[in-house]
């Protein structure tokens, strides 16, 4: 399992500065979520940890060794599925792991029959709803032998029902397939619904203006919205946003 650090990180695309020192970790099996403005660089942060940018100062740490400019240390889910569409969802899901030669077809169909999705093992993508995509392209980032995970709004597009059981089936999975995560999202209560962490990040160039350790005991289900402590854990992060 793996623990992240960030140290002192920089980066800037020209005139435009986008990271400014920027620090925060990620411990081994923790669920951590950054909320930001738009345009605040979080998007760019994941390039950095995936190795697809370089910074122009600081460090990125992978269980002490350093990922910068290393692609493939990460498992990655995009705000869309992208799955392949000439693959089946068992095709799919098993991409992560052929790519490093680790391929284990008897645990993905186990967790596809999990994820609901037993009947469309051999089905191609466009057989699929919204919701079902999303859990495809979870599964393949959990059965990628990387074992920290970053999200990138991945369930943005969904409408707000679908996201909702899209987020406890976040969480059960989660509960059973214990993985780091580190999670963008523009959601407050997505957030603190999902999270152990949540780390604010200022407008750009952007570096940490606040950290939130979420008291909330798993498992966790949507009646959690309506407590009155959970009004107030919101309204203080939304506090800490408009700063």
């Amino acid at each position: 399992m793996s623990h992240l650090t960030v140290r002192h990180l920089t980066k800037g695309f020209g005139q435009n500065k986008v990271l400014s020192d920027l620090n925060f970790s990620v411990e081994k099996e923790e669920f951590v979520s950054i909320l930001g403005p738009s345009g605040s660089g979080k998007s760019t942060i994941f390039n950095l940890i995936g190795g697809i940018l370089t910074p122009e100062t600081g460090e990125i740490l992978l269980d002490g060794e350093t990922i910068i400019g290393k692609r493939g240390s990460i498992g990655f889910m995009p705000q869309t599925p992208a799955l392949l569409p000439w693959r089946t969802v068992l095709q799919n899901v098993l991409l992560g792991g052929e790519l490093q030669g680790e391929k284990d077809r008897d645990k993905a169909v186990e967790m596809l029959k999990k994820a609901g999705l037993g009947d469309y093992i051999q089905a191609r993508p466009d057989e699929l709803s919204g919701g079902m995509k999303q859990r495809v392209a979870f599964i393949r980032a959990l059965l990628s032998p990387q074992s920290l995970i970053c999200l990138d709004e991945p369930f943005s597009a969904l409408d707000e029902l679908t996201r909702l059981e899209m987020q406890k089936w976040l969480l059960s999975i989660l509960g059973e397939y214990r993985r780091t995560v580190l999670f963008v999202t523009h959601s407050i209560e997505e957030a603190l619904f999902l999270s152990d962490r949540i780390i604010v990040l200022s407008p750009k160039p952007a570096h940490v203006t606040a950290e939130f350790t979420v008291p909330f005991k798993r498992p966790r289900n949507e009646s959690l919205f309506l407590e009155e402590e959970f009004l107030k854990w919101k309204r203080s992060i939304y506090f800490s946003l408009k700063k």
